[in-house]
């Protein structure tokens, strides 16, 4: 809506999952939460500021400056994915997240930490993976979702060629269950 301005922002903060990688970003879930809060008539407007690739690093690096930009209401933090299919350190990932709650809170924004889990082949470290994404949320009594891609994951037509980036076709679904988490947040203002 040209001339409107929202009364909070909604940022986004994620990788590929999010920034609709493979798809058209009209498409992507975020641009669906803009068009579902105006649906409900809710006065929020959404920053998509996902980049595909991210990491918990280099999200945590650039963080303070989209916080700073932005001053969003709240922080859908969609970030690890990455992480896990590198394989890289769980407890600092870990150490990553609380770090950006940590930025978003001292910036007065509510924080929705959505979860991933990676496949099964990846053994006890998946398991370790997705335990802490709630393990964060819960020493940091976070909003959460235990899975971006719940409903989604089991359904290999959803996906695009490489089996790791949603269709299009899956973007609503992805949407609903960031939605059980955010929603609170909303109505918490």
């Amino acid at each position: 809506m040209p001339g409107a301005r929202a009364a909070g922002i909604i940022l986004v903060y994620g990788d590929s999952l999010s920034a609709g990688y493979g798809i058209r970003q009209e498409a992507a879930w975020p641009a669906l939460l803009q068009a579902r809060l105006q649906e409900k008539r809710l006065d929020y407007s959404v920053v998509n500021a996902s980049i595909s690739g991210e990491t918990t690093a280099g999200g945590r690096s650039r963080l303070e400056a989209a916080l700073s930009k932005h001053q969003p209401a709240v922080l859908v933090l969609v970030l690890g994915a990455n992480d896990g299919l590198r394989g890289l350190s769980l407890g600092v990932m870990r150490d990553n997240l609380k770090a950006m709650v940590a930025a978003a809170r001292r910036q007065k924004a509510r924080v929705l930490l959505v979860g991933m889990r990676l496949p099964p082949n990846f053994g006890p470290y998946a398991e370790e993976f997705h335990r802490s994404f709630g393990e964060v949320a819960r020493q940091e009594k976070l909003a959460y979702v235990d899975f971006l891609l719940d409903g989604v994951a089991d359904k290999p037509q959803l996906f695009q060629a490489d089996n790791l980036h949603p269709l299009a076709e899956a973007q609503p679904r992805l949407l609903d269950n960031v939605w059980k988490g955010l929603s609170p947040l909303l109505s918490a203002r």
